[in-house]
């Protein structure tokens, strides 16, 4: 179901471990990741991530402030966002 799924960005100056450090984040908060993309624009990094909440036990909020804390830790810019807000933003 949409309302399990979340898309998380990120984005911000390339360096090692950023995969690792938001995927060990993930994986501490019981979520599961079902697609990845990532790219370096010039030094920048941008991934984009479609995720199941389903099996987590914390609340969206609580998922939501853990990803974009663990961000922060890496200096990099995080949004997350309900799929189903996501999908209704890009749709016309």
């Amino acid at each position: 179901m949409s309302e399990d799924k979340i898309i998380i960005t990120i984005s911000g100056k390339d360096k090692v471990g950023i995969v690792a450090h938001i995927a060990n984040t993930l994986a501490k908060l019981n979520v599961n990741i079902e697609d990845i993309k990532q790219t370096i624009m010039q030094d920048y990094f941008v991934m984009m991530m479609l995720c199941s909440i389903k099996n987590a036990d914390k609340s969206f909020k609580e998922i939501k402030d853990g990803i974009v804390n663990s961000g922060k830790e890496v200096d990099m810019e995080v949004w997350v966002q309900r799929k189903e807000i996501f999908d209704n933003m890009h749709s016309i």
